[in-house]
């Protein structure tokens, strides 16, 4: 069996590409051929097997050439018409099976979702994949409104924790910081104004006053980055923020897990893998009650900045045992791995030795 997966490949280090990695590594540590076509402009990445097409026809010139059974399409944001194009042509290609993992988060509360039908072009494009995978069951229900048949819908949590990271030391630049501060709060994310990360720098400020050791570190790139600057610079607290811009996923993994909070301060927000993996490290969070926060993640109202407070000081000084699930959980990617060989087995194809044994040890490990 041999294996495509089209979507973002890193950098950045995004949730989508995130998922789309720790697919790819399961593969090939079990010895099933794994290739890439990065759909981004980021070409930055050189890993062998990873392809990175500079138009439409390069990228249908691959789907055709390459060898493999399985096309794996990862899709985050809307289904735009290019996209339902692009899956279209991924379910038309013979000899092969075609999975479509939708990580949009904010689809479902979207116009797009709400008017969710079977009688539609996304509708018919979808039903064409012989797997549709949900991140969450908001998305779920969505793809059901589309008519996708249960049996073919999954509802698999885009989550794959790197556990040798999180062993790793803090990047150099922030051990120092991390040392001399307590607590640290972290906040992953874009520097954009759907973040809106101006409240947290303010509450900072107020929390402070009673924990005057407690610093901010800020992961992430965007346009606001000079905007941001700007307002810590104004701030007598200055030296205990930090800007951190764009972090390998792995370093990131290390300072959320080094972290006493995790903050996600969002205007609107999909299902934040950030705030996923935090849970898995046992890193208490707060975060804006967008409707589908998982299990255990303390939430605030929108733009309440009181309200942030008060949630980081009952965390703090009411702490509860920090029972993170530790190394990575693997269920969502033997979820993937079988269907893959259930798909490939229609095909003709037997899994390999090696992905056999594989599974089965991992499966007994759980």
């Amino acid at each position: 069996m041999r294996v495509l997966q089209l979507g973002p490949y890193p950098p950045p280090h995004g949730g989508v590409q995130a998922n789309l990695v720790a697919i790819r590594r399961y593969l090939l540590a079990r010895e099933i051929p794994c290739e890439v076509i990065n759909l981004t402009r980021h070409r930055e990445a050189k890993a062998g097997g990873v392809h990175h097409p500079r138009s439409a026809l390069q990228v249908l010139w691959l789907l055709m050439s390459l060898r493999y059974d399985v096309v794996h399409f990862h899709v985050g944001g809307n289904l735009t018409l290019r996209l339902l194009g692009l899956g279209l042509v991924c379910t038309l290609l013979p000899r092969r099976k075609a999975v479509l993992t939708f990580h949009s988060g904010g689809y479902p509360s979207s116009e797009a979702g709400r008017r969710a039908r079977r009688a539609s072009l996304t509708g018919y494009v979808l039903r064409r994949f012989d797997r549709v995978v949900a991140v969450n069951a908001e998305i779920a229900d969505v793809l059901a409104r589309f008519g996708v048949s249960p049996r073919r819908l999954r509802l698999i949590p885009p989550f794959a924790v790197d556990g040798a990271a999180v062993e790793a030391a803090l990047p150099p630049s922030l051990s120092e910081f991390y040392g001399s501060h307590f607590p640290v709060l972290s906040s992953v994310g874009l520097l954009e104004p759907e973040y809106d990360l101006p409240r947290q720098i303010e509450m900072l400020g107020l929390l402070r006053r009673r924990h005057p050791g407690a610093g901010l570190v800020i992961i992430g790139s965007g346009s606001l980055e000079a905007e941001l600057r700007r307002q810590i610079e104004a701030t007598p607290y200055r030296d205990h923020l930090r800007l951190c811009g764009d972090v390998p996923h792995a370093a990131t993994l290390r300072m959320i897990a080094a972290s006493d909070l995790l903050l996600r301060t969002t205007l609107h927000d999909g299902d934040s893998v950030a705030v996923r993996e935090a849970l898995h490290l046992g890193t208490p969070v707060i975060a804006t009650d967008n409707g589908m926060r998982p299990v255990g993640v303390g939430l605030i109202p929108v733009s309440d900045t009181a309200a942030l407070h008060r949630a980081v000081l009952d965390v703090l000084e009411r702490p509860a045992p920090r029972e993170g699930r530790g190394a990575a959980g693997t269920e969502n990617l033997q979820a993937i791995l079988q269907d893959y060989e259930a798909l490939a087995a229609e095909l003709g194809h037997r899994p390999s030795p090696v992905a056999a044994f594989s599974t089965l040890l991992d499966s007994r490990r759980e």
